[in-house]
């Protein structure tokens, strides 16, 4: 993509020096004096762009296809499209979306093996081929539907080993797949490659190795039929924060020997994946307002003392959100959400356990069972880290309760080097990270003012 002007995005520039912490900080202050303490996010783009850049340093053969389910906010998607980023997309409406940012139909894949006639039309109307499958009905809407079709077939992994499994839904096995290829063949339909994914919130990597094998033999039955074999698509799964046991490169530590023992440089294989969570979890920071709490009395007899510890003081906190909108990501994708205080508590400030819950009339609508928090009082903040995953795509308004506002901001650094990539791509001098500036001001407790951040524009 050649240039951008400002109307492309609707976000801040940071001032040197500040974080998007300090922004949050700062929108907290502005609303300090007034009863309307909504919850809100602060979302930093220039998180997404160091992401983009350590992506290519540790898995520099692989182009990542952004997986749009994740988190659909447009100055994300436009972020990445700036980048050069492909698209992993689920539907039209997703197709819709990422086309509207300029991008080109060759960058997007259409990786969802169950997809509707009408959508698959759509895919044919609007220019984009690669799309995958898994079963020979999909197999013959497709052929039906979509001739220029490019398709890559999905296959099962053992994915007993991630949070949230997907091989129970899709996949074909190695049996099923040489069945599908024949079949393909006689359909006269084009097969490209193949596809796994291995399950978000992996926790052992060796599952890469096994699913890049399997693959590697999906690829010799294609080549044997006469299907040019020319895509492998190793899914997604990637950790997005550093609060993981298993971290990012630890993984890609592991895929990295593997791609070259199953399909080395010279074999001519495009390898592309499908990372969300990776690129936006870190990004996002979601602060809530405190609209309730009540004070539980646990009363154990046998103690004269009224001040004695056997009458335990518990405490419930209601705030402006939960899992009907951002939390969501507890119900859907086994989230563990931990609140950070927006006030330090003193040194010798009592904790007392907690729970937090939602604004919602529902029982189910609870954010945290049992953490240990000081007595906050109603209009307090609680501030919530990696929000970007799976949170906002999903929020629904149910009860009356609306999502969130987003705020983007990114630095000037991050800004000019995102024109860099887009006109020069990655260069490996560009992949140093530790040149980009961090901020000093949230540690230091500046005090912030309204010159903190700018306006570079208007309108996604």
């Amino acid at each position: 993509m050649n240039g951008f002007a400002s109307e492309d995005f609707d976000f801040s520039f940071l001032e040197e020096g500040f974080s998007a912490r300090d922004i949050v900080e700062q929108k907290i202050n502005e609303v300090s004096l007034s009863d309307d303490k909504d919850a809100f996010y602060v979302a930093d783009l220039g998180d997404v762009v160091k992401k983009h850049l350590r992506w290519f340093k540790a898995l520099p053969r692989v182009t990542p296809f952004y997986a749009v389910k994740c988190n659909d906010s447009k100055a994300v998607v436009k972020t990445l499209a700036i980048l050069g980023a492909g698209f992993d997309c689920a539907s039209k409406t997703e197709i819709q979306l990422v086309q509207s940012t300029g991008v080109a139909a060759d960058r997007i894949i259409y990786a969802n093996p169950c997809k509707q006639v009408s959508q698959i039309k759509y895919a044919a109307s609007c220019g984009v081929e690669k799309m995958t499958f898994d079963s020979e009905v999909e197999l013959m809407k497709v052929a039906r539907n979509h001739p220029n079709a490019k398709l890559v077939l999905r296959i099962a992994t053992d994915d007993s080993k991630a949070v949230c499994r997907l091989s129970v839904k899709f996949g074909a096995t190695l049996k099923t797949s040489r069945v599908l290829l024949e079949r393909a063949k006689e359909l006269n339909v084009d097969i490209i490659g193949v596809s796994f994914h291995v399950g978000s919130g992996c926790t052992d990597p060796q599952t890469f190795v096994q699913a890049v094998s399997d693959a590697r033999c999906v690829f010799d039955m294609g080549n044997e039929l006469g299907f040019n074999m020319h895509l492998l698509d190793i899914g997604g799964g990637f950790p997005g924060s550093e609060d993981v046991k298993l971290k990012f490169e630890e993984v890609t530590s592991v895929i990295n020997p593997a791609l070259e023992k199953y399909f080395p440089v010279d074999s001519g294989v495009k390898i592309i994946s499908e990372p969300g969570r990776y690129y936006v979890a870190s990004a996002f920071t979601l602060a809530v307002n405190i609209i309730a709490k009540k004070v539980m009395i646990t009363e154990h007899t046998g103690s004269d003392d009224e001040d004695d510890a056997a009458n335990e003081k518990t405490l419930m906190y209601y705030v402006n959100d939960g899992v009907y909108g951002s939390f969501n990501c507890i119900l859907y994708d086994h989230a563990h959400v931990k609140p950070v205080l927006q006030k330090k508590p003193k040194p010798d400030e009592k904790f007392y356990s907690s729970s937090i819950w939602g604004p919602t009339c529902d029982g189910l609508d609870r954010i945290v069972e049992r953490f240990d928090l000081p007595d906050l009082q109603v209009g307090d903040w609680m501030l919530f880290e990696n929000m970007g995953a799976y949170t906002v795509a999903a929020s629904s308004t149910f009860n009356g309760f609306q999502r969130p506002s987003l705020h983007y901001v990114m630095s000037r650094p991050y800004w000019q080097l995102m024109q860099d990539i887009s006109e020069h791509g990655i260069v490996p001098e560009v992949q140093d990270l530790n040149t980009i500036p961090v901020s000093c001001a949230w540690e230091s407790g500046m005090e912030l003012n309204s010159s903190t951040c700018s306006s570079a524009s208007v309108n996604v």
